[in-house]
C-alpha cells in the first residue's frame, strides 16, 4: 500500500507541467511581447525573451526537473523515510519554481516587485534537511567497537573531488562577498555550507573496518552504516556508472558510498551496500577474512557441542 502510495505520489508531481502551461495561458494575452525573464540580486531586470521562448524555456526546464525526479524516485523498490523526503523536496522545488515563475508573470504584468530570496531560502533549508537524513537513516545496528576485533580497515578517498568541491566553495564564498542584500547572502550560506562538508567528506574518505561482528564504515568519526555478519549473503566485484553520482548515494534500501568507478556491491537479507574502492579485490580479500572467520568459530563450537 505504502509503495502504491509513493508511486502515485511520484505520478502527480507531473501536474506541474500542464499548471505551468495553465498559469501562461490564463495571462497570456496581458503579457508583454518581450518579458524580462532574467534578474540581478537586487531585482532588477538585466534579461528579456519573448513571450513565446519565455513559456517553451519554462516548461522545459520543469520537464527536465519532472524526468529527472522521476528518474531518482523510481528507483526505490520500498520507500522509507529518504525515499519520502526527497519526494517532498521534489515538491518544493517544482513549488519553488511554480512561485518564482508566477512572480516574473506578476512583474511583467502589474511591475510588482520580484523577490526570489524566500524561494531560494526553502530549497536551501530542504536540502539541509534532506542531507541530514540521508546521514541518519539506514545505519544498521551499532557493532562491538573494540580494537581488539578489527581483523581489516581500508580508506576509499577522493582528492580529485576534494579539489573539485574546494573549488566550488571558494567560488560561492567569493559570489556571497559581492552580495549586497543580507537575507539572500543567508540563503547562500546552506549551499556552501553543503559543498564544503562534500569536500572534507572526499578528502577524509569513507573508512571501512572489517570485524568478527560484520563491516562498519564511517567518515569524519561518524558512523554511517553497519553491517551485521549474519546479514551478508553474498559480494562481489562491480562496476559503478558514473550516472550514478559520487558520495552518498542510495534511496530506499540500498546505499552506495563512492568516489570512483569500481568497488564490491554487498548484497543483504533487506538490501545491498556498495563499497567504492580503486582496488576493489581488496575489499573481497576483507569480505573473505570475516566470513571464514565466522565459519571457523562456528565449526569450532558445533564440535565443541
Amino acid at each position: 500500500m505504502e509503495t502504491k502510495l509513493y508511486r502515485a505520489m511520484t505520478a502527480l508531481l507531473w501536474l506541474a507541467l500542464p499548471l505551468t502551461g495553465l498559469q501562461y495561458w490564463s495571462v497570456w494575452n496581458q503579457l508583454p511581447a518581450r518579458m524580462a525573464t532574467h534578474f540581478a540580486a537586487s531585482g532588477q531586470p538585466n534579461g528579456w525573451m519573448t513571450r513565446q521562448v519565455s513559456l517553451v524555456f519554462v516548461m522545459g526546464l520543469t520537464a527536465i526537473l519532472l524526468a529527472t525526479f522521476s528518474w531518482a524516485l523510481s528507483r526505490v523498490r520500498k520507500p522509507d523515510i529518504l525515499a519520502w523526503s526527497l519526494l517532498v523536496m521534489s515538491c518544493v522545488i517544482l513549488g519553488a519554481l511554480f512561485n518564482l515563475n508566477a512572480a516574473v508573470l506578476n512583474y511583467n504584468i502589474y511591475g510588482s516587485p520580484l523577490n526570489f530570496i524566500p524561494g531560494i531560502s526553502v530549497i536551501c533549508v530542504a536540502a539541509v534537511a534532506v542531507t541530514a537524513i540521508a546521514l541518519m537513516t539506514q545505519r544498521g545496528p551499532q557493532l562491538p567497537n573494540h580494537p581488539d576485533l578489527v581483523q581489516a580497515e581500508e580508506v576509499h578517498d577522493s582528492l580529485l573531488w576534494a579539489l573539485i568541491f574546494g573549488a566550488l566553495t571558494a567560488f560561492v564564498l567569493t559570489i556571497l562577498i559581492r552580495i549586497q542584500l543580507l537575507g539572500l547572502r543567508l540563503a547562500m550560506a546552506l549551499p556552501a555550507l553543503l559543498i564544503f562538508g562534500g569536500a572534507a567528506l572526499a578528502w577524509s574518505g569513507f573508512h571501512y573496518r572489517f570485524t568478527s561482528h560484520g563491516v562498519e564504515i564511517r567518515t569524519l568519526g561518524f558512523r554511517l552504516r553497519s553491517i551485521p555478519l549474519h546479514s551478508i549473503e553474498s559480494y562481489g566485484v562491480e562496476p559503478w556508472s558514473v550516472l550514478g553520482g559520487y558520495g552518498i548515494r542510495g534511496i530506499g534500501n540500498s546505499r552506495a558510498y563512492v568516489w570512483c568507478n569500481s568497488g564490491v556491491r554487498i548484497r543483504l537479507v533487506d538490501g545491498d551496500v556498495f563499497l567504492g574502492h580503486r582496488d576493489p579485490e581488496k575489499i573481497v580479500k576483507d569480505l573473505d577474512l570475516i566470513t571464514e572467520n565466522q565459519k571457523a568459530r562456528e565449526h569450532t563450537r558445533s564440535e565443541s557441542e
